[in-house]
């Protein structure tokens, strides 16, 4: 090598670091999406979801299913695991399809449930039973139609807490008459029962409709299925009838007070709740907690309640004892924790059911703070009211049949 060649340096590696400022910029801009994503799932109780296992409950359900379909309700069972898939169909349809395959069945009502259990009973498969809350079913009406009743004699005001009246008391014995023809003591032909137009001198209702309440399917739902009974009752001398024959015979004299007004709907609520109900059906049988829903949704949204519609509390009445029936191990922890979450017990509550106490099994005062609260009246009965009987399951089935022309089992009527 020559010995003039001049030395090369050696090459060297430059790192550039970035700004501390704009680095610190980044990370502030960046960390909180993460960050508060992170706290609304712990808040929401949701994070660990993923990881636990979620099981799928099959159910039947009737118009129970209103409390399974809340947003609320879904959120916080799915906090506990569970999901809850509804095949929807009436109470006595239930009963009466194969429910092989499903957790638990959710009827409305007791004969439903009835059905249920002497079936799998007979088949030594007992199943569990669940009551978290109740409704009594009740006459959904309209102011005017209250009043034009009220002014005949028939309904009463119920005391309230001021203002126009929401709630009244319907004298059963005194309505039926006026389907059969007869008004203030004085019979006409029987066939010729009094319409709207006839009773009310001051035009407030206009209707030429027959005075009469409509009922969801009577073959499918426990709400009509009940009405029936309550009506043979009254008709029967405030009894149940005794025997098959006297049921018979009883149910080919009501069925006109049932059936006259053409098909009915499925979801008689719905039809009451809509803009046309009062041309489509002026009184029509649903549950009370239907109606203190529509009347909680209309206050939070509307800053008052929804004074057009009101309730009539038949002076017989009994209350339904929706039950559900749990036919699997999944379903009866389904029908535990229904019964017994206070968060679920709350829910019902503001969704205007009378929950039970998970103790006593009696129904709380719960509600009766919550509408007051929210300026919504409570809703009270009569000390007068009749307490009815409902017939004894096979004697209440016949009836059904009868008057609805149900089909059986096997399709034929």
């Amino acid at each position: 090598m020559p010995a003039n060649r001049p030395a090369t340096e050696e090459p060297r590696l430059t790192v550039t670091r970035p700004p501390r400022r704009r680095l610190r910029r980044a990370l502030a801009s960046a960390l909180p999406v993460p960050v508060i994503g992170l706290v609304l799932l712990v808040a929401s109780g949701n994070l660990l979801l993923p990881l636990r296992q979620v099981v799928t409950i099959e159910a039947k359900m009737a118009s129970k299913r209103d409390f399974f379909q809340d947003p609320v309700v879904e959120r916080l069972l799915m906090k506990h695991g569970f999901r809850v898939h509804i095949t929807n169909m009436g109470s006595r349809e239930i009963a009466k399809q194969d429910y092989e395959g499903y957790d638990v069945v959710f009827p409305s009502g007791q004969p439903a449930a009835d059905l249920i259990s002497r079936e799998r009973a007979r088949a030594n498969r007992p199943v569990l039973l669940y009551r978290p809350f109740v409704s009594p079913i009740v006459l959904a009406t309209y102011r005017d139609y209250a009043e034009v009743l009220r002014v005949e004699g028939v309904a009463k005001r119920l005391p309230g807490s001021g203002g126009r009246p929401m709630y009244y008391t319907l004298d059963m014995r005194k309505f039926l008459d006026l389907a059969h023809g007869k008004r203030k003591g004085v019979q006409r032909d029987s066939r010729n029962g009094y319409r709207w137009e006839e009773i009310d001198h001051e035009d407030h209702v206009r209707n030429g409709n027959k005075i009469l309440a409509q009922t969801s399917d009577i073959c499918e739902s426990n709400s009509a299925g009940t009405y029936l009974g309550l009506v043979a009752f009254v008709e029967h001398g405030n009894d149940a009838p005794d025997n098959e024959a006297e049921a018979e015979q009883l149910a080919r004299r009501i069925k006109p007070l049932l059936v006259e007004q053409g098909l009915p709907s499925s979801e008689r609520a719905e039809t009451y709740l809509s803009p046309d109900g009062p041309s489509i059906a002026p009184i029509s049988v649903i549950y009370e907690h239907q109606f203190l829903a529509h009347q909680i949704g209309h206050q939070a949204e509307k800053g008052t309640t929804d004074d057009e519609r009101v309730l009539l509390y038949p002076s017989t009445r009994f209350v339904t004892e929706p039950q559900l029936v749990a036919l699997t191990g999944d379903g009866a922890r389904l029908g535990e924790l229904i019964s017994k979450d206070p968060e679920l017990q709350d829910r019902a509550m503001e969704l205007g059911f009378r929950a039970r106490n998970a103790t006593s099994g009696a129904t709380s005062d719960e509600l009766t703070r919550f509408l007051t609260e929210r300026r919504i009246p409570v809703p009270t009965t009569s000390s007068d009211d009749t307490r009815a009987v409902l017939p004894s399951l096979p004697l209440l089935e016949k009836m059904i049949e009868i008057v609805g022309d149900c089909p059986d089992r096997t399709g034929s009527r």
